[in-house]
């Protein structure tokens, strides 16, 4: 099946905002994975330590994407609905991937095995992630200057 038409399917099974947090979420994966690699292989920084630089890293474009692009909020970012919960996501993805990735090294010192370790640990925090980001983050409307909510952007 063509990608164009796997994407019309799953647009119109599931909507758009679903579609473009996987693709946002895909670039993130991909990104965060050459960073990895790169810190770990290239500049031979200990698996721990080029996860911490590549997440922290990749948190950034993943961020404003899913901000603009996935939910469609502009303007200015509140920090406490949406920057410290969003962080605090990621944090904790940094968290679960430096303890996957510290024990799959201690298994075995192959590079990749510290790429996996990261995959399976951003894995299973996905689905969790977009509910958060779907149901408190930036699904729900901003508040505008009255303290009345506004629908999002």
């Amino acid at each position: 099946m063509p990608v164009t038409r796997m994407r019309s399917v799953a647009v119109g099974l599931y909507g758009r905002k679903p579609v473009r947090y996987a693709m946002v979420s895909a670039c993130a994966v991909a990104w965060t994975q050459a960073l990895l690699f790169v810190f770990n292989t290239v500049l031979q920084l200990p698996p721990v330590q080029s996860n911490v630089f590549a997440v922290v890293i990749s948190s950034w474009p993943s961020y404003v994407l899913n901000r603009v692009w996935v939910w469609g909020r502009r303007g200015g970012h509140d920090l406490w609905r949406e920057v410290f919960p969003f962080w605090s996501m990621a944090l904790l993805g940094l968290a679960l991937s430096t303890l996957f990735v510290h024990f799959a090294s201690e298994y075995s010192t192959a590079p990749l095995v510290a790429n996996l370790a990261n995959l399976a640990a951003f894995g299973l925090l996905w689905v969790v992630k977009y509910l958060l980001l779907d149901t408190v983050l930036f699904g729900r409307p901003l508040p505008d200057e009255d303290g009345e909510e506004l629908a999002a952007a």
